[in-house]
């Protein structure tokens, strides 16, 4: 099944009880037994839930998959491949990382005794010299957040094979439209699927996929002990997102790849970082590893000035001044202040993260609104 027809198709069937060709919102906390244990599959809807597991079985065929756990944020999911480790173990991850995750990693795992280290997973050999007995898990994120950074997928499982690590992929920013981790060795894929997943910006939701039976059964465990679950509406609306999924990052793509190559060309713009440029560091494996080089984009303007970063951002008029990404409708951000603001300034800034440093996610309308926005608001 072609992936277009999996996003429509895979992991559902019309409802059994009416014929109903869209998953029914099981609004429900529990389920009737014939017997104490003769069930029908469900007994209380932390556990499972039918819409929820029908979107997890979507998610699963997408990443070419065999099990998917969905959470109720991004942040839920990662917490619940960080339970995965106990106290003492470490974790190797990059040193461009997204601000949440980085958060996560240093404020609460750190003092119950996890370390980690990050590193510029750019280059395979920097990240195999952390390696030590006590390392147990890579965590990647590619392209990274916020300088697209692409980090070798197929080399880091090499490592970690060698090694017997757990190799984790943030796949949010590529989606499997563009990127399948798993395909590449992958243990464990990850999603913030409030982001493109969803697509519509009405939704906080995470996800994992895996076709490690044993990793799938410890984080089953973890999800239904913590609880941290989503509810069958959010699972729904999810699902509605997904059906368009393919068609939306077209056009995120090819969006993309105008307003980059317009940015690169503009005199108010000093550095655009984009992976489909030939020039961006690791342009090579961006090509061998994504189908395409999506819709996100970070640039500094003219002068690497912080007050005309703040103007730019501030003056945008169809592009939205917002957190978050992925949605139909273009986004902007300043990571310095905004996303990731939780990381310190000296850290932010060794790994190109400057005050100046403007973030956008291209949504999908008409290109050139998009551009005579940027061009206006750079002028400004």
């Amino acid at each position: 099944m072609k992936f277009g027809t999996k996003t429509i198709h895979a992991g559902l069937h019309p409802d059994p009880e009416t014929g109903a060709i869209m998953t029914p919102i099981y609004q429900t906390t529990t389920y009737v037994q014939a017997r104490p244990g003769d069930h029908r599959g469900y007994e209380y809807s932390r556990t499972g839930n039918p819409t929820r597991h029908a979107l997890e079985s979507n998610l699963a065929a997408l990443e070419n998959g065999k099990h998917g756990l969905c959470f109720g944020s991004g942040m839920a999911a990662i917490d619940a491949v960080a339970k995965l480790l106990n106290q003492g173990d470490e974790v190797i991850s990059t040193n461009d990382l997204y601000g949440g995750t980085y958060r996560l990693f240093t404020k609460i795992y750190e003092r119950l005794g996890l370390k980690f280290q990050f590193t510029s997973m750019a280059d395979p050999s920097a990240v195999e010299a952390l390696v030590n007995e006590k390392t147990k898990m890579l965590w990647i994120e590619t392209p990274t957040n916020p300088m697209m950074n692409i980090i070798d997928i197929q080399a880091m499982v090499t490592i970690g094979k060698k090694h017997d690590l757990i190799v984790c992929v943030d796949n949010t920013f590529a989606t499997p439209y563009l990127q399948r981790p798993l395909d590449l060795g992958a243990d464990i894929v990850m999603h913030s699927a409030t982001k493109y997943l969803g697509g519509h910006s009405d939704v906080v939701m995470g996800a994992l996929i895996s076709s490690n039976d044993e990793l799938a059964e410890r984080l089953y465990f973890i999800q239904n002990s913590s609880g941290a679950i989503c509810g069958p509406m959010d699972s729904f609306l999810v699902l509605r997102g997904i059906k368009t999924l393919h068609l939306r990052m077209q056009r995120h793509s090819e969006n993309g790849r105008t307003i980059a190559e317009f940015l690169k060309n503009h005199p108010e713009v000093e550095k655009v970082y984009w992976p489909g440029f030939e020039d961006h560091p690791n342009h090579q494996i961006a090509k061998k590893q994504m189908d395409d080089f999506g819709g996100m984009i970070s640039f500094v303007a003219k002068g690497n000035d912080y007050e005309k970063a703040i103007r730019v951002v501030s003056s945008v008029r169809v592009f939205s001044l917002a957190e978050s990404l992925g949605g139909v409708e273009s986004l902007c951000g300043h990571p310095a202040s905004m996303t990731h603001a939780s990381i310190p300034k000296e850290e932010r800034e060794k790994n190109g993260i400057v005050d100046a440093l403007i973030r956008l996610s291209v949504g999908i309308e008409d290109i050139e609104d998009l551009k005579a926005d940027l061009d206006q608001a750079l002028k400004s």
